[in-house]
């Protein structure tokens, strides 16, 4: 972080100073003769402590300019070096002593030090303040007082200022600043009030003021003699500057490390956002399951829908953690299941059907999941990834089944509705055949099992057979999958290329989405302007049924966020005519 930490004071005499500044200097760029071999560590600390010697020298020499200096505004001796430590990590070092080393840094801080202790007040005189401006730099300021037996009012006051030209690194940084600075105040307040009380036992010093004779005569010496007490002899801490230096330096190092500068391109997408929102939804039924007394426990009860479509999107990363054999990427299952089979297997992801794996090994059916889900929205995607019985396709679009399940006959047979709030936006097209499931069922290669074959050579050790009450037509199609399948086919684009065209796919057909849902179910429009939107959309011509009903189940992916932000605009836009 480029910020300085002082402890500044104010002397009865002299006015505010600066008693001890802590900086950090960042290490130079390598040079040409450093990049050819290693630093040497002990050349490295003779350097730190030339240094030192060099900061010791320049503030002497400012000090003598502007000066003399009494006790109470002097921290360190003139033949001090000061004190220097190096993080090893970054290389950044930190250099303390009495004023910063450069004559630009000292009129900064010398600034901040008079606003600090003067002008700029809170209420109570004690406490945190911030000002400052572009030219001179901002100020987090934090005014205190330190028990003095001999001072006017048994106390005298101190100040510690950090000075950035960040103002808004400056400003998040104020819950962190203030609770370590507090700790460091307190610290020196309780030793300062421990020498006051045993001093006070001693010689109580208000009952001498008050039998005293006060005379114009003797007032200023008074004065010039209570003004001479340095911090060191009101705490009684012999190494006090070197465990301030201690604490500025890690304040620096601790301030600079905690926040973090990260790049956004544009507004979050809305797998972001539902991601986020399952994620909370999560943690508040944990919250409440932990809270609840006399409750099942948690592996008693059944997970919830947020809580398995959670931990399946987390699989995503655990994808080459999967033991072999597995699927590696769409190519790879377009590969094993045929083009035909794989295009039918897809149409069935894109429009919403339950899509139901039933076979005896559950790596490899997850691996297909993990492989499918990427088709989708994360929103449309609701999984159980192996079940031991049949789940209702409203529960989930992805099922897995160990191989002994049976399927229900109204699910082989008959049409069966996979998104139930998919009937919500019937009303913008026509009436849609009934929705139906596809079952592939994976049978181990009982000749192959025993030879010498790679762990990995899928279509070897499986036989995959793809049926479906519904059959789609090999000359029809949604238009993202027809762009996708010309991705897939053409072998000069690598796995990654593909990854990358079907996320600008997705991207494309989501903004799509979100037209047709506030044209249609924001501001209610007809079915004929509805289908002058789609046709404004591209979702009409060939195809035209499918793209449809595409766009009606990946509306029902939208985030809670999204919906509501278009629910209060347009109520917004409603009142604001009549306002």
């Amino acid at each position: 972080m480029n910020a300085m930490v002082a402890l500044c004071h104010f002397c009865e005499l002299h006015g505010p100073r600066t008693l001890f500044c802590t900086e950090a200097l960042h290490p130079p760029s390598p040079s040409p003769s450093t990049q050819m071999g290693a630093t040497i560590p002990g050349d490295r600390d003779r350097d730190a402590d030339r240094d030192g010697e060099g900061l010791t020298m320049r503030a002497n020499s400012s000090a003598t300019q502007r000066g003399e200096m009494c006790d109470g505004c002097r921290s360190l001796p003139a033949s001090h070096p000061g004190f220097v430590s190096i993080d090893d990590e970054t290389g950044i070092r930190f250099l303390s002593h009495q004023h910063p080393r450069q004559p630009q840094l000292f009129s900064v801080v010398r600034q901040a030090c008079v606003r600090s202790l003067s002008c700029e007040v809170c209420p109570g005189r004690e406490g945190p303040i911030f000002f400052g401006d572009e030219q001179h730099g901002f100020v987090f300021s934090h005014t205190f007082f330190i028990k003095d037996s001999l001072a006017r009012g048994f106390q005298r006051w101190y100040s510690i200022v950090l000075v950035a030209m960040d103002r808004i690194y400056l400003i998040n940084s104020w819950p962190f600043l203030l609770r370590h600075l507090k700790l460091t105040i307190q610290s020196l307040q309780s030793t300062a009030l421990k020498v006051f009380d045993s001093e006070q036992g001693v010689c109580p010093q208000r009952a001498v003021r008050m039998n005293s004779v006060f005379s114009p005569a003797v007032f200023p010496h008074q004065r010039s003699g209570n003004a001479a007490r340095s911090l060191t002899s009101l705490t009684q801490h012999p190494n006090l500057w070197a465990s301030l230096h201690s604490s500025f330096s890690w304040l620096l190092k601790a301030c600079g490390s905690r926040l973090t500068e990260k790049l956004l391109e544009g507004a979050p997408t809305e797998d972001t956002l539902v991601l986020i929102e399952k994620q909370t939804e999560q943690e508040e039924e944990m919250n409440c399951w932990e809270g609840a007394d006399g409750g099942a426990s948690r592996s008693e009860r059944h997970p919830s829908e947020s809580e398995l479509a959670h931990d399946f999107l987390c699989d995503d990363a655990k994808l080459e953690e999967l033991p072999d054999p597995k699927f590696r990427s769409l190519r790879h299952l377009r590969q094993v299941l045929g083009a035909a089979e794989f295009r039918q297997l897809v149409w069935h992801v894109l429009m919403g059907n339950q899509v139901i794996w039933r076979g005896a090994e559950p790596s490899l059916i997850q691996s297909a999941f993990i492989v499918l889900k990427s088709l989708l929205p994360v929103g449309c995607v609701r999984s159980i990834p192996y079940s031991a019985q049949y789940e209702e396709a409203y529960k989930c679009n992805f099922l897995g089944l160990s191989p002994d399940v049976p399927i229900p006959t109204h699910v082989s047979s008959s049409g069966t509705t996979a998104e139930a709030d998919v009937t919500l936006y019937n009303h913008l097209t026509s009436f849609f055949p009934a929705e139906f499931s596809v079952l592939v069922d994976v049978s181990s290669e009982g000749s192959c099992q025993n030879s010498a074959v790679a762990n990995d050579d899928v279509s070897t050790l499986h036989q995959f057979t793809i049926s479906s009450a519904n059959t789609q037509p090999a000359d029809r199609g949604p238009t993202l999958l027809n762009k996708l399948e010309v991705a897939l086919s053409n072998e000069n684009l690598s796995v990654d290329v593909v990854s990358h065209c079907l996320l600008c796919l997705k991207e494309e057909w989501m903004n799509k989405v979100k037209v047709l849902f506030k044209f249609s179910k924001v501001d209610g429009r007809g079915r004929e302007d509805t289908q002058k939107v789609l046709a404004l959309l591209g979702a009409t011509g060939p195809g035209e049924e499918d793209n449809v009903r595409l766009l009606k189940f990946w509306m029902t992916g939208l985030s809670k966020t999204y919906k509501s932000h278009l629910m209060t605009a347009v109520r917004g836009g409603e009142r604001s005519p009549s306002q």
